[in-house]
Order: C-alpha cells, then sequence, then structure tokens
C-alpha cells in the first residue's frame, strides 16, 4: 500500500483567518482516517504553530524579531499538536509528533536515525505528525519552510506521493490573481526554468511558502523518485481523490532518472560553500559523470571542513551539482588545479585521488 506525505501550509489549516480552523481540520482528517483504514500509510507535514500562539494568546502585540515569531511557535505548537491529537482520537487513530530542523537532514547518520524513528511509527500504524522545530531553530539550522521539509520527508519515510496541498488549485500558466484567462497546468514532466518563472510568490501572507517553494520541494521530491501533486486543501474530498488518481491540481512527474537513496540526503545539507570547475571537469561530471578531481578546479569560495557539501558551479557561475567534500577548504586551496598523484607531496597526507567522488555527488 502507498505511503503518502501530506503537507498542510497555514492558509489551509486556518483557512484564510486568523486561527485554527477546528471544522476544517476535522474534515482533513476524516479523509486521512478513511485511507489510514484502508492501509494507506499516512505522514502529515503541518504548518500553524505560529498562528495557534498568536490565537492562544489573544493576539499580543510583540516585536518583530526571531524570539518573538520562536514564542509563538512554543506557545503554539502544542495547541497545534494537541488539535491534531483531538480530532484524530474521534476516529481511535493514535499520532506521534516529530520536530525537526536541517541539522536532522544534513548529517547521514542522523538522516538515517530520523528515518528509523519515522518507518517505525508507521510500522505500529500510528501517524506522524511532522513539524519544523521553530521554537530553536536559527537561520543556519533552519530548512526554511514546510514545503522544503515535506519534500526531505518524503524522501526519509521513501514515501510514493506528496501532496502539496495549499490555497490554490495548483499551478498555472500565468498569475490567476491578475489575470482572468490564466489556465491550470495539470500535468508537468520536467521542471524547467520556465516552471519557476511562473511561480509567484506567497498569495495568503499568513504563511512562509509560496507556489516558488512548491516548486523547489516538487523538484527534490520527484528526482528522488516521488511523484508529487499540488492541489487545493480546500477542495472537498481533495486527500481521497487524489489517492484515487482523480485528475486535480497540477502533478509533477518523476523523470526516468531518479537519484538513488544514498544521495537523496545531499539535498537537505547546507551550501557549506562554492568550488569552480573548468570545462574538462564540468564535462566530466555532467556528461561522463565521474568524480571531480583537483586539476578541475579554478577556484574555491568559502571556508568548508572535509565531510561538508559544496556547490560546484561553472566558470560562468552556473550550478552544476552538490557533493561530499573529501578535503577541506585550506587543503584544496593549495591543491587545486593540481593532479591527483601530487597530492601527497603538496599536504603531506591525502584522503584519496578524488576532491569529491561520484557517488557523493547530486547533479543540478
Amino acid at each position: 500500500m502507498k505511503t503518502i506525505v501530506l503537507k498542510f501550509g497555514t492558509s489551509v489549516l486556518t483557512q484564510g483567518s486568523s486561527k485554527l480552523n477546528r471544522p476544517h481540520m476535522l474534515e482533513i482528517v476524516r479523509q486521512c482516517a478513511t485511507l489510514h483504514q484502508q492501509g494507506y500509510r499516512i505522514i502529515i507535514v503541518t504548518s500553524g504553530a505560529v498562528a495557534a500562539g498568536r490565537h492562544y494568546l489573544n493576539y499580543p502585540s510583540l516585536p518583530a524579531t526571531i524570539s518573538s515569531k520562536q514564542l509563538l511557535a512554543a506557545v503554539g505548537q502544542s495547541q497545534l499538536i494537541q488539535t491534531w491529537e483531538q480530532l484524530f482520537e474521534i476516529y481511535d487513530i493514535k499520532i506521534g509528533q516529530i520536530l525537526l530542523t536541517r541539522a536532522d537532514f544534513e548529517d547521514r547518520e542522523r538522516f538515517i536515525n530520523a528515518r528509523d524513528t519515522l518507518m517505525t511509527l508507521l510500522e505500529n500504524k500510528i501517524i506522524p505528525v511532522i513539524n519544523e522545530n521553530d521554537a530553536v531553530a536559527t537561520a543556519e539550522i533552519k530548512v526554511g519552510d514546510n514545503d522544503n521539509l515535506s519534500a526531505l520527508t518524503a524522501i526519509l519515510a521513501h514515501a510514493d506521493q506528496l501532496y502539496l496541498l495549499t490555497d490554490q488549485q495548483g499551478l498555472f500558466d500565468c498569475d490567476p490573481r491578475s489575470n482572468p484567462d490564466a489556465k491550470l497546468i495539470s500535468v508537468i514532466e520536467k521542471i524547467t526554468n520556465e516552471t519557476r518563472a511562473i511561480a509567484g510568490g506567497s498569495v495568503s501572507g499568513l504563511g512562509t511558502g509560496g507556489m516558488s517553494t512548491k516548486i523547489t520541494a516538487a523538484d527534490i521530491a520527484t528526482r528522488s523518485g516521488i511523484e508529487t501533486i499540488i492541489a487545493a486543501g480546500g477542495r472537498k474530498n481533495v486527500i481521497v481523490d487524489l489517492a484515487n488518481d482523480v485528475d486535480i491540481g497540477t502533478k509533477f512527474k518523476v523523470p526516468n532518472h531518479a537519484i538513488d537513496g544514498r544521495k537523496q540526503w545531499l539535498f537537505a545539507a547546507p551550501i557549506a560553500g562554492k568550488i569552480t570547475v573548468d570545462q574538462g571537469a564540468e564535462q566530466a561530471l555532467t556528461i561522463q559523470h565521474k568524480s571531480l578531481l583537483p586539476a578541475g578546479i579554478q577556484q574555491i569560495d568559502g571556508t568548508f571542513s572535509r565531510g561538508e557539501v559544496i556547490m560546484l558551479q561553472n566558470t560562468n557561475g552556473k550550478p552544476l551539482a552538490r557533493g561530499m567534500v573529501r578535503y577541506n577548504s585550506d587543503a584544496l586551496q593549495q591543491i587545486k588545479g593540481q593532479q591527483s598523484h601530487k597530492i601527497n607531496d603538496i599536504l603531506g597526507y591525502e584522503y584519496g585521488s578524488v576532491v569529491i567522488h561520484c557517488d557523493d555527488l547530486v547533479l543540478l
């Protein structure tokens, strides 16, 4: 039976108001319960903690600081999870809360530990309810928005599908807010620069994610083998209909060559620096799918350690790939442009002949 990740934005859970809309959330739970009883493995990625906290504290006047938002998240997260728990209890379904930050994805060992927790909940027929840990997360360890968090969660769970449920019907060929002739795009075979160009910003102002973040999330998920659909969270029976392949929303197809599981965590890791490669290295990486050698490196930007993830770009600044480096930035400054057999002579040690192995590389 399929594993499905459901992401609910703040605008869906509040239905455009300033507080959680319990009747609508109950309708969401009813649909989840229907699929759960049929054997589907359901995972919820939920926004709404800050909105719930603001309502619970009677809309306090707070300074526009990170600590104020963290205060609201800390208070609201308990209110949010309690609401989900109470509504699922009506259907005698248990839930388990998981709060994550980017740090839980960026390290492979922590990635695997988080995956094991998630899979254990599913095996025991408990619905995981996931949110970013906004009460403690700083900018450096935030995933940033729950669209991308849901894509990373779908990778963790080896999900079959990801549903990004929002206040829009899907992706349109132009902005439907300003153009009444805008047409819904029902299927995206491949995400391109044109796809990203037609994605606008946040409509409601209630959440952190707009259509552009959903495109990014769809790109991460589909390249990892997970079909993704953007659809209206307020549509009647939307979740059950999507699970039964009813043609609604915008469906993003999985490309022919999905990324294998070992590399998927690289999507979550923060970029610690950049390496500019020459034309020969670019062709070796992108066409021949080879590892990066020091001879192909032209420039190092940033300070990073061995084992961190960096961005590879060509001489025009075009991003080519993400990869885990086997040498720190100081070492790379010394060996860039050199032949691999000289590494030990230059550094006095070596971690192999390649800077980034092709097994630790994800092409963009």
